[in-house]
């Protein structure tokens, strides 16, 4: 704000030097008119030279010639110019007429001349004034810096309620005690209940944790102020704190009422040894957050309803009972979740009515709630497409569904990409490794959809169902995935007895799931039962930055190992079903070759029946 003040103090001076120099050269440019004797004008006259003569009060004479010169002179006595002409210099009537003599007014003077003394001032004070509102509207800017940007809704005007919210059932079941007590607080005051200051909602991100926040003030029809908690910090001291203030006494006046705020992390993560250091503004704004919840008053009715997606950073202090007493976790919907979330999303849109919702919720598994709103746009959008060149579409199909979904997933299709036979042939035995060895592992989800079609950058991709929503993987399942991940280089080496750059995305999916598997998963026979290094915290959290990895040289040799080894066995468990199952790896190949994409009972036809290994 100081800088963009300094610069428009800085053009204000410019257009002053401006404007004083404009004046200054209209007026040099004018060249001041020759002065002439008396005698001479009265021969100017006689010789026809004069257009007009202008008299002023002060007897001074302005004379433009004919050919536009200028002159001045003076009058020799007190009497009318034409007197003095006929009676002293013996000129004629006819000689005087055609002089055109002009007596001027005073009055006719000076206004002008006024205007132009008094115009640079007027500009000048203008531009001043300017100056000095735009200076006392920065003040008051200034003075607004403590002031909170929430954003404030009335009861009426949050549309939104527990219907709109899907696939959160828990949540809404613990949200509903906010909203008996928001609109009738006496009957839990009367029992000595008290109603929880906080509540966390606590969940990744697009889960839907603003979405039933929101739905809360609307079942309630109470005010809901909502902001994002980076707010509140500036670039002045003190700002933070100053904001915090103001919104809870906003929040107090307007009772019973909802603070919301989002992505609360941002200013109440755990204090202690960031780099910033004990006492920086951050932390001032979480001391007063904290001073200001625990002053609330048993009967208030205002509650706050913060969203994390990092529940593990916040200060403890911050989470213990008295403040935000109460956690509500909202995980990624599971398929019925999915499904009820679809339901929601159709609306008000021309849905087929053989649209198979719960088919497309079956096949979207870790799609948050936000990912599920987008791919229904991305069907509408893509039916519109469509529309444009087939009238007679006028729904949104599971075809279209099903589009919108490898675009989300995999990226656009693009079939303008050149590609050469020879990479065409590498790309669909890499893709059919994928497949074929997912499909002959038990452990391993079914192979829903192959394609050698590019996809955003992905030159192509094979999609597995998940039967479930998995909360445990086995180490046979993993074992079983590294497989079925490394498979795609391993037909590579069986077919071509060569290896391509296409499977450096697999080798880091292999070499992450191999690395958790030794060091946080305990599954390694040689590392043992425990958990090798940190969590990968950084400074910023306010985490001991100090910290290192807790194993010494040799045991992090032993985990290198024990990843090659884990690799090493599942690269070759995958090379050895592709030899031996080459004819079906043949076969799967050239079919894709010719249907570039293959999905459902076409592709379970022509991978045949799953064996285990």
């Amino acid at each position: 704000m100081k800088k963009t003040t300094s610069q428009n103090i800085v053009w204000y001076a410019v257009i002053v030097i401006l404007i004083l120099m404009a004046f200054s050269f209209l007026n040099g440019s004018n060249t001041s008119p020759s002065e002439v004797s008396f005698s001479q004008v009265v021969s100017q006259i006689k010789e026809g030279k004069v257009d007009k003569i202008v008299v002023s009060r002060d007897d001074s004479l302005a004379i433009t010639l004919k050919d536009g010169t200028q002159e001045t002179s003076q009058k020799e006595q007190y009497a009318p110019l034409a007197q003095i002409l006929k009676d002293n210099y013996g000129l004629s009537v006819e000689q005087i007429t055609k002089a055109n003599i002009i007596p001027l007014k005073e009055e006719d003077n000076f206004l002008p001349q006024l205007l132009i003394m008094l115009l640079p001032i007027i500009l000048i004070g203008g531009i001043f004034l300017y100056m000095m509102r735009s200076a006392q509207k920065t003040n008051g800017t200034a003075l607004d810096f403590g002031k909170s940007k929430a954003r404030l809704f009335g009861g009426s005007r949050v549309k939104t309620t527990f219907a709109d919210v899907a696939g959160a059932e828990e949540a809404k079941v613990e949200l509903q005690e906010l909203v008996e007590f928001l609109k009738d607080p006496d009957q839990f005051t009367s029992m000595g209940a008290r109603i929880p200051h906080g509540i966390l909602l606590v969940g990744p991100p697009g889960c839907g944790k603003t979405l039933i926040a929101r739905a809360v003030a609307g079942e309630a029809n109470v005010p809901f102020f909502t902001l994002s908690a980076s707010e509140f910090v500036e670039m002045f001291v003190g700002v933070g704190a100053s904001r915090v203030r103001d919104l809870f006494e906003r929040a107090k006046k307007n009772s019973p009422s909802i603070i919301f705020i989002d992505e609360i992390d941002a200013v109440g993560r755990q204090r202690g040894t960031g780099l910033g250091g004990s006492h920086d503004e951050r932390e001032q704004t979480l001391n007063q957050v904290l001073v200001e919840m625990d002053g609330f008053e048993t009967n208030s009715s205002v509650i706050v309803i913060a969203a994390t997606n990092r529940a593990d950073i916040l200060d403890p202090a911050l989470i213990r009972p008295g403040r935000f007493d109460r956690q509500v976790s909202i995980p990624r919907p599971d398929v019925k979740g999915r499904a009820a979330i679809l339901k929601v999303h159709v609306r008000g849109k021309p849905l087929s009515p053989d649209a198979d919702l719960e088919a497309i919720a079956k096949i979207t598994h870790g799609f948050s709630g936000a990912d599920l709103e987008n791919l229904v746009n991305e069907a509408a959008i893509l039916t519109v497409r469509k529309q444009k060149k087939d009238k007679t579409i006028q729904h949104i199909t599971t075809l279209e569904l099903t589009e919108a979904l490898d675009k989300v997933v995999a990226g656009p299709e693009n079939r303008s990409r050149v590609v050469s036979d020879k990479d065409k042939n590498i790309i669909t035995y890499h893709e059919s490794g994928h497949a074929l060895v997912g499909h002959l592992l038990p452990d391993c989800d079914p192979i829903y959809k192959i394609t050698n079609v590019a996809h955003g950058s992905a030159l192509g991709y094979t999609m597995p169902l998940p039967q479930e929503d998995y909360l445990l993987h086995s180490k046979a399942q993993l074992e079983a995935q590294l497989a079925s991940v490394l498979a795609g280089n391993a037909a590579e080496k069986v077919v071509y007895n060569d290896v391509t750059t296409g499977a450096s995305n697999d080798l880091e999916k292999a070499t992450a799931i191999a690395k958790n598997m030794v060091m946080r998963y305990g599954m390694s026979g040689r590392v043992g039962h425990r958990v090798a290094g940190s969590d990968g915290h950084v400074v910023f959290l306010g985490r001991d930055y100090a910290a290192n990895d807790d194993y010494g040289g040799e045991l992090a040799d032993q985990i290198d190992q024990e990843i090659k080894f884990i690799l090493d066995s599942a690269y070759e468990k995958a090379e050895n079903l592709l030899r031996k199952n080459r004819d079906r790896l043949d076969n799967l190949a050239q079919s894709l070759l010719v249907a570039e994409t293959l999905q459902g009972d076409e592709l379970q036809a022509i991978l045949g029946p799953r064996t285990s290994n």
